[in-house]
């Protein structure tokens, strides 16, 4: 049986881990505020953004002008997909969930790809099913912007204009609330009116946007409709797309980075608390045996001291 100094020991080996996690908890849960209140700022921007770009490809379907990005690639390329994770660990599924879901969605539709990776943990998709990384790029966990999103907005735009890939897909992780977090994958390039597309973090909160199943129906009512959109460009429609296309993009990389940090930061404030919790229970239990361990020497002590009082007694 294990002794009563080992498991007092054990103890607070156990005490000094629960202090550890508690605080990154803590810790956690300061950056899921900030990442939350960065996530609701720009949301309603981003998918309004969407929407406008939507429509203007569905006006563009009876246009003279057909912009690059609204073309669909040659059929037999493979994907290029754009894969959001953390940089670093103890968050629970949160990395396998979204590397899960953007090989399953690539698998379902029997399709190559090669991945562009953000995040120092997405390097798993490589490790773990072999695809290949075409590039990486760093994650900014404390307050992403444009800046981090430009050069890798340049790159997908470049790779589709070239024709080396069918299409642009975007895997992240969408902040639902702070107990909920949803991988999503989503079609970036070509701007497709049917593309089976969901607003960014939109779950039926918002009453304007709707539902994401309201979305894709009224997409596809449109679609079937015709064109009900006329838009004025000025100086012309090529430039006018030429400028706002790219900027779309970026900011639904941007946002969609945003969703996925709020989304890491609640992950890992959970895991923190329930290891913090399992730690609890863990020296609860190794208390009861202490005491057990401790009441046990008592009592042999105190029998073997009855024992040779009884013997020098009997002399």
């Amino acid at each position: 049986m294990t002794s009563a100094k080992e498991i007092k020991k054990r103890i607070r080996s156990i005490s000094n881990t629960k202090k550890i996690t508690k605080a990154m908890e803590m810790v956690a849960a300061a950056k899921m505020r900030r990442s939350v209140e960065a996530v609701l700022k720009t949301r309603t921007y981003a998918n309004l953004g969407w929407e406008t770009i939507i429509n203007i490809a569905s006006a563009s379907d009876n246009s003279d002008v057909r912009h690059p990005l609204l073309q669909k690639s040659k059929e037999g390329k493979p994907s290029l997909v754009v894969l959001i994770s953390s940089n670093r660990g103890l968050c629970g599924g949160f990395n396998s969930a979204v590397i899960n879901k953007a090989v399953h969605s690539v698998r379902k539709h029997d399709k190559d790809a090669d991945f562009v990776i953000i995040g120092k943990r997405g390097v798993s998709v490589h490790k773990r099913f072999s695809y290949n990384i075409l590039a990486e790029f760093p994650k900014n966990d404390a307050n992403p912007g444009l800046v981090d999103i430009i050069p890798l907005t340049k790159m997908l735009v470049d790779e589709f204009l070239k024709d080396n890939y069918e299409k642009v897909i975007l895997a992240y992780t969408d902040f639902v609330n702070p107990v909920k977090q949803v991988p999503r994958v989503r079609q970036l390039l070509p701007i497709d009116i049917t593309a089976e597309d969901e607003y960014l973090g939109a779950v039926g909160k918002s009453e304007k946007l709707g539902t994401n199943k309201d979305f894709i129906k009224a997409k596809e009512e449109k679609h079937l409709a015709g064109n009900n959109y006329m838009f004025k460009y000025e100086p012309d429609e090529a430039s006018v797309l030429d400028m706002i296309l790219p900027r779309m993009i970026e900011v639904q990389l941007l946002q969609a980075l945003l969703e996925s940090n709020a989304s890491e930061h609640s992950a890992r404030m959970a895991a923190m608390h329930q290891a913090t919790g399992a730690a609890s229970d863990l020296v609860d239990e190794l208390t009861l045996f202490y005491n057990k361990a401790r009441q046990a020497a008592i009592t042999s002590e105190i029998a073997e001291i009855s024992a040779g009082a009884a013997s020098l007694a009997a002399n």
